[in-house]
């Protein structure tokens, strides 16, 4: 049976000295995971700015003076050729992001539906993040061959109004519902680094490790400060703060793929390393994480090399298989 772990055990985890944090994360590691295999996914924007929300961080909101050009909706020949591109280099999961606030029941909707088909049949999973769904959309997506969704929470339930207003950490929540009940992957994770304390962060791992099943993909992000976002002149996330927050993940979420995801450039590949061996176990490639920069694939590609790390192959477990496991053997001591 999954461990419920309280706030404050969760804290007292990530509080601990940081070479024994590792030490412990690396045992969790080893236990659910192929040591040294790391899937790497590629995120591209479909639709790009001009969003309503408010979203501190993002420099896709309509609200905000930032450099991001706003560009409809891509068509499915432009997606299917890059994402030839990705699995060419090296990309086993294909991620969609669109600029929404929630998806609505048009004919752009109809068009993502023959974009997750597309990629689908090049042997790619295909993950979207498009913002709001109802549980009919989210069947609709599983029955175009749809993976995984991924709707962050971002922060903790009590920080959420300090980041974004334009909508509820209930109404995240109730995605993620309506996501499961689709019998689709749960991709949810958050963001440090937006002046959050310790706890907030303990906050948000605490509110992923109580969903059931908990979510199969946890991106954890370093914030990439964008000049004309509210959030502009944050410092940069110490390599510290990353991995022990990977590692903190890695013991409360012991089944789970921590994504190494936003901050990459601004690491070295040390730093890189040591997330690895804390846990991550999934990163994001290409020259671009929606609108932010991010390490290019050839880059990638001989990091993986030099530290021996090998590229998880696509489907390797089926979203029904990891659904009827997710409830066996994740207690940790």
């Amino acid at each position: 049976m999954i461990i419920e772990r309280s706030k404050e055990e969760i804290l007292a985890i990530y509080n601990t000295p940081l070479l024994e944090l590792i030490s412990k994360a690396v045992e969790v590691h080893g236990q659910y995971h192929k040591t040294g295999e790391v899937q790497v996914s590629s995120l591209l924007s479909i639709k790009t700015g001009g969003c309503p929300e408010d979203c501190s961080y993002c420099p896709q909101a309509a609200r905000y003076h930032t450099e991001v050009k706003v560009h409809k909706l891509m068509g499915v020949e432009e997606v299917s050729a890059c994402a030839d591109n990705a699995k060419k280099g090296g990309a086993s999961r294909m991620c969609l992001g669109a600029a929404w606030r929630e998806v609505r029941d048009n004919k752009d909707f109809d068009k993502v539906l023959d974009m997750v088909k597309t990629i689908n049949s090049k042997g790619l999973e295909v993950c979207a993040t498009l913002g709001m769904v109802t549980e009919d959309q989210a069947r609709r997506l599983a029955e175009a061959g749809l993976y995984a969704y991924n709707h962050n929470i971002d922060t903790s339930e009590e920080n959420y109004n300090n980041v974004i207003s334009t909508r509820t950490f209930d109404d995240r929540l109730n995605t993620i519902k309506n996501v499961r009940k689709a019998g689709l992957t749960v991709c949810s994770g958050g963001i440090i680094g937006m002046g959050e304390s310790a706890e907030d962060r303990i906050g948000m791992l605490y509110t992923l490790s109580l969903l059931r099943p908990q979510p199969e993909s946890v991106p954890i992000n370093a914030l990439v400060a964008v000049e004309g976002t509210p959030l502009a002149d944050q410092p940069p996330v110490p390599i510290w703060d990353m991995v022990r927050m990977i590692a903190t993940a890695r013991i409360v979420l012991p089944k789970t793929s921590v994504r190494l995801s936003a901050g990459r450039l601004q690491m070295s590949m040390e730093g890189q390393a040591l997330c690895f061996l804390a846990g991550a176990n999934s990163i994001f490639a290409g020259d671009k994480l929606l609108t932010t920069p991010n390490p290019k694939y050839n880059e990638d590609m001989e990091m993986f090399k030099l530290l021996g790390l090998t590229p998880k192959k696509a489907f390797a477990e089926k979203p029904e298989e990891i659904l009827q496991s997710i409830y066996v053997n994740t207690s940790t001591t």
